[in-house]
């Protein structure tokens, strides 16, 4: 545990009858909030016996406040904030770049168990970035282009695309699109590197949950993730990058309920 760290603010959804024992703590990816888990995976799980949390990021909820230069370990003080306010070792849970502070905080947190949703390549973004940007230009410079997203104009359907289904309506979408903010270019600078020398191999549950359409870390760029932690990679058909908002989110959160379920906590 951490401390003393300033609570971070985080969006709180506790279960009717606690019947699973240890909460669970999401953590959402660049650009986004902890909104992005409440739409659908809080209420989720919360139905289901857990209490649930999700963390803001600094610079990522509370409305004027911007990430300014924060780093990725920044970023991990807030989760171990977070995990100090729960009061007790959650299962954590991170989505993309989340999945990289996550896998920096299990150790301090106590955790018990970690889910890697469509995480951030072990190598970096640079590798990934490289193969989007011959692979499919325009989409590459969409999703740089999220730096000086503002939400204030609409999106084009290529950034879309690069975070969703194709069947994702385009106004559902773009609802989403609209509430994503800059990212700490420190924090972008941090990830572009390959992180083995700040991740320690878990010697506890790990599974990683990849999208089988994502366009921006495809399954075989995060198998390595598995291979590191010695554990499992589960691919969720027709599913994109954003798979807590996709479509098909209700499938991905039965898989991550059913290895909940089998770990026993």
């Amino acid at each position: 545990m951490s401390g003393g760290k300033a609570q971070p603010h985080c969006i709180v959804r506790r279960a009717t009858l606690r019947t699973n024992g240890r909460p669970l703590l999401f953590v959402h990816g660049a650009f986004c909030g902890a909104w992005c888990w409440d739409e659908y995976f809080l209420p989720y799980f919360a139905e289901r016996g857990y209490d649930t949390w999700a963390v803001d990021l600094r610079g990522h909820g509370v409305d004027g406040e911007e990430a300014g230069f924060a780093s990725i370990e920044d970023y991990v003080g807030d989760v171990l904030a977070a995990v100090d306010a729960i009061g007790e070792p959650p299962v954590l849970l991170g989505h993309s770049m989340g999945a990289v502070v996550v896998q920096r905080a299990w150790r301090r947190a106590q955790a018990p168990a970690l889910a890697l949703l469509a995480p951030v390549p072990l190598q970096g973004v640079l590798g990934s970035s490289l193969m989007l940007a011959l692979n499919s230009p325009e989409i590459y410079i969409e999703i740089n282009g999220l730096q000086n997203f503002s939400g204030t104009h609409s999106a084009s359907a290529r950034l879309q695309q690069a975070i969703f289904s194709e069947s994702m309506p385009a106004a559902e979408a773009w609802r989403h699109l609209r509430r994503m903010r800059n990212e700490s270019q420190r924090a972008l600078f941090d990830l572009s590197w390959p992180q083995q020398p700040w991740i320690e191999a878990a010697d506890i549950p790990v599974k990683v949950f990849a999208a089988a359409d994502d366009r921006l870390f495809p399954p075989s760029a995060v198998e390595g993730t598995a291979q590191w932690h010695r554990g499992e990679l589960e691919i969720l058909p027709d599913t994109a990058h954003a798979m807590m908002l996709d479509v098909r989110w209700r499938e991905a959160a039965q898989r991550i309920a059913a290895w909940l379920g089998g770990l026993r906590l």
